[in-house]
């Protein structure tokens, strides 16, 4: 594949951050909000610049349709009950909204999957630690990296 699709603008929109509930529980429907719209407001600077040089250094483009002009105007517009629920478990009520479209195109096991960082949902973490606790280096102490079980 010539271009990726990337999810980036789904958190920060849907409530999918652990400090949006955070917020939640600090300040209620207001301190949320206002917490999406920050995100909202940095992600140009957070996010993009460096996900969008890890994807082109491997020869890809990336295409965000959660950016898509159309997309953020009709989050703004949608109430944020509808787009994420705090008061549920992690897992159903983040991102509720892209959760239950999920569950309407028979995704049903990826609308209740819950958010790990990429680190981690690539098992990249857990093979770095299985080198350094085997004691694995190269000459300069770095761990070699050797993929442990399913890659993707």
């Amino acid at each position: 594949a010539r271009v990726i699709l990337n999810g980036v603008g789904a958190d920060e929109q849907l409530g999918g951050y652990g400090r949006h509930r955070s917020a939640f529980s600090q300040g209620g429907w207001h301190q949320l909000e206002a917490e999406l719209q920050k995100d909202l407001g940095r992600i140009w600077s957070r996010n993009m610049g460096r996900d969008d040089r890890c994807i082109c250094d491997h020869g890809k483009e990336a295409r965000l349709p959660f950016l898509d002009e159309d997309v953020v105007e009709f989050l703004q517009r949608t109430p944020l009950h509808v787009k994420c629920d705090p008061r549920r478990p992690v897992g159903a009520g983040d991102k509720l909204l892209l959760r239950v479209a999920a569950q309407m195109v028979g995704l049903r096991v990826a609308s209740l999957s819950v958010k790990r960082a990429i680190q981690f949902g690539s098992r990249i973490s857990k093979t770095m630690e299985a080198s350094r606790a085997s004691g694995k280096r190269d000459r300069s102490g770095v761990a070699t990296y050797q993929p442990v079980g399913d890659t993707i």
